[in-house]
């Protein structure tokens, strides 16, 4: 897709800065700095924290100041992976065509693993955040923004409803619901998080908090119809994972063809928010009009 070419120097720059930060392989404790790194540094599209910094530049321009406290994001998404893995939550053997971390390192480096990255990634924030000159303020906004987001109110809840419903007859509601904690939450913060570095106003804040919500809405949905109908050997894992388990998806309660057609009309409404901030936009409007022709 050419958007994801367009945005490559950005993947590579979070990259960059997620390698200089975490600790080393050879720094003790070893296992759970390898298997740190094994997961945080694995080929990802770095989708939230490019999104932070795509949104900053709506209302600053600038990426090198928000880029090294934006790459924090993806510890946070990184530690979630991780402990949904794990046989006591999803029980996956592959994550990005490779081993889960617990099948890497065994269950115990892995919890401590995520645990690591959870708090490594607050202390990425703090660090780089003074480094380059942003207010206390501001990143007591987004430590604020990160925790809620990552929290019991945030993607926990999602995983928590997300497993007490397998295998049982869900309502739209509850979809709805598990969705939006357990995959949109991170979406909307992320963006936040670019707006409030880039020093933007509530309209702006407002604005692009809808826009974060409705991302994670459409990219859940395009998530649950790969699970169908994706190539695993794009995907990273196995095909057909969520219906072996009964899990809550678009598909299973929309149908196929309903569901693609719900993707389709949650990109337009995103993609119509931030129309009136084109041309500083656009590179968000194109990411999330991708979404649907998606392959991983």
């Amino acid at each position: 897709m050419i958007i994801l070419d367009r945005l490559e120097p950005l993947r590579a720059l979070v990259d960059r800065e997620l390698d200089a930060f975490l600790p080393g392989e050879t720094e003790r404790p070893e296992a759970v700095h390898r298997a740190m790194r094994y997961s945080s540094l694995a080929r990802g599209k770095r989708l939230r924290p490019i999104l932070a910094i795509l949104t900053a530049r709506i209302f600053r321009g600038e990426t090198e100041e928000i880029a090294p406290v934006a790459a924090a994001i993806e510890l946070i998404h990184s530690y979630s992976l991780i402990h949904d893995d794990l046989p006591c939550m999803d029980d996956d053997d592959l994550r990005r065509g490779v081993p889960t971390c617990h099948k890497a390192f065994g269950e115990a480096v892995a919890v401590l693993a995520g645990d690591a990255l959870l708090t490594c990634a607050f202390e990425m924030i703090l660090a780089n955040g003074r480094k380059h000159g942003f207010s206390a303020e501001a990143l007591l906004s987004v430590i604020s923004e990160l925790s809620r987001a990552a929290g019991s109110r945030g993607m926990i809840a999602g995983q928590i409803e997300d497993i007490q419903s397998e295998g049982k007859e869900i309502d739209p509601d509850l979809l709805r619901y598990i969705h939006h904690h357990k995959t949109g939450c991170l979406f909307t913060a992320s963006v936040r998080v670019g707006a409030i570095l880039a020093g933007a106003g509530e309209k702006g804040l407002d604005d692009v908090s809808r826009f974060g919500d409705i991302f994670g809405q459409a990219f859940q949905i395009t998530d649950d119809i790969l699970d169908v109908e994706g190539d695993s050997a794009v995907t990273g894992k196995p095909q057909g994972s969520d219906q072996q388990k009964a899990k809550a998806t678009y598909p299973r309660l929309f149908t196929l063809e309903k569901s693609k057609q719900m993707a389709r009309e949650q990109v337009d409404e995103a993609a119509a928010i931030l129309a009136p901030y084109a041309p500083a936009s656009d590179d968000l409007i194109a990411l999330v009009r991708y979404l649907p022709d998606r392959t991983s």
